[in-house]
């Protein structure tokens, strides 16, 4: 069941319970607005949406397990990176640009890669040259677009929070010459007044595990980046572990001059390893 079925589903059983839309409405306490643009398809519920119109409703308690079921279902959606792909890269770029331009708040865990918005045109070039079967138009476009993404890192109306794993510093993607690069990026991007780039140490103590890439944008979703899709998440309560595992992350991570200062370190290092290499 997707998000428009579910949205017709709700209104039949609204309308088999004899139930008026804004009396539901006003017991669900949502907006008759909400509800109209839930039951249209036109807007996602979220769990917690769905629970307060059943109930308002008054399903029994096996429709609504059912319809529950259902819509957590709906709250998480998977998009196959070969259906991204074939679609356009550039186009996927487009659509994140025009979402990153409405939000307010981002929050990206990276574990493995320098995250999209802070890297530069070769690390780029690196990351999308893993793809044999991408064309030179292709990777073109795809940077191209990507470089107006990163137009919102200068937005000072928007709080961008990156929080990345040493490894991501020293993995060898490109050649060290261009990773030292990269790096330099970083800590110049650190200074801005608006974003907050900080580094979780190898060295130390561990309280949680770095499973995978995750970006949080406004509270509101959550995408997740996995070998075969990426995964979006709406569900406030799934949003909420995003969230609290974002926050244990950064508190454990170096910020500012401590950032700055480590993320040189391994810099010079990279640069003497391409000096003698």
């Amino acid at each position: 069941m997707n998000r428009s079925e579910l949205g017709v589903a709700l209104r039949v059983l609204r309308q088999a319970s004899g139930k008026e839309a804004k009396a539901v409405a006003r017991s669900a306490v949502m907006s008759a607005s909400k509800l109209s643009k839930i039951e249209t398809g036109k807007l996602a519920p979220s769990a917690d949406d769905v629970d307060r119109i059943l109930t308002a409703i008054g399903v029994s308690d096996g429709v609504k397990t059912e319809y529950m079921e259902a819509a957590r279902a709906v709250a998480t959606e998977a998009t196959a990176w070969r259906l991204i792909q074939r679609a356009g890269l550039h186009k996927a770029q487009k659509q994140l640009h025009a979402i990153e331009g409405r939000m307010t708040l981002l929050r990206l865990f990276q574990p493995a890669l320098v995250p999209g918005l802070l890297q530069t045109p070769e690390y780029m070039r690196a990351v999308l040259a893993r793809h044999e079967d991408l064309g030179e138009e292709t990777v073109r476009r795809t940077i191209s677009a990507r470089l107006e993404r990163q137009e919102v890192l200068y937005d000072m109306d928007k709080t961008l929070r990156f929080v990345v794993t040493e490894p991501v510093l020293r993995w060898l993607i490109t050649p060290p010459l261009v990773m030292a690069g990269q790096i330099d990026r970083l800590i110049t991007l650190s200074r801005l007044p608006n974003i907050d780039i900080r580094v979780v140490p190898l060295a130390g103590p561990k309280h949680d595990i770095p499973n995978h890439a995750f970006v949080i944008r406004d509270d509101r979703a959550v995408s997740v980046e996995t070998v075969h899709a990426d995964v979006t998440v709406t569900d406030p309560r799934d949003v909420a572990l995003y969230v609290a595992k974002f926050d244990g992350f950064a508190e454990r991570a170096v910020s500012g001059e401590a950032m700055r200062a480590m993320a040189e370190g391994i810099r010079d290092e990279l640069l003497r390893e391409q000096e003698t290499g």
